[in-house]
């Protein structure tokens, strides 16, 4: 009995991280997964916006995040257009990663941003093949950025 009470209860947890992450998906929120923005990507036939950041020291990725990514314009840009992946690259102890999400973050920085620019967005198509590559420019508001991705994708 009990070690049916712990399956059905993994089975329940399994299930509300599915809902929470088809919610995710068709609200426009970020993802954290590259294998999860293949799949929303390929499923609603989009291009994977990932961005790479330092959500707590890196000053122009945290302007970005408030000036474009938060932005009402940009915001209903992504929900229809866009499969969004935010790879965070914390340096804070109580901010730190999982072993595997930043193991999972370091591999898509050294195929996508060997560089290690922050902040670096960068446009993929559903199969990795690079699109765009840009950064932060603050003279250029959400919606230049909005005109500038809708460019990258009709090319």
């Amino acid at each position: 009995m009990k070690r049916m009470l712990i399956i059905a209860a993994v089975a329940c947890l399994f299930v509300i991280q599915l809902t929470a992450q088809e919610e995710a998906v068709a609200t426009g929120e970020w993802l954290l997964n590259i294998d999860e923005a293949k799949q929303a990507a390929t499923e609603r036939g989009v291009p994977i916006l990932m961005v790479f950041s330092g959500s707590d020291w890196c000053r122009p990725c945290i302007q970005m995040k408030q000036e474009v990514w938060d932005n009402p314009a940009f915001v209903e840009y992504a929900q229809e257009s866009l499969a969004l992946l935010r790879l965070d690259f914390p340096a804070r102890k109580k901010n730190q990663l999982s072993p595997e999400q930043t193991a999972h973050n370091e591999a898509l920085a050294e195929q996508y941003n060997p560089k290690g620019e922050f902040p670096a967005a960068v446009l993929i198509d559903p199969e990795g093949k690079e699109i765009a590559h840009f950064g932060y420019n603050s003279t250029l508001s959400a919606q230049d950025y909005v005109e500038y991705l809708k460019a990258q994708i009709t090319q």
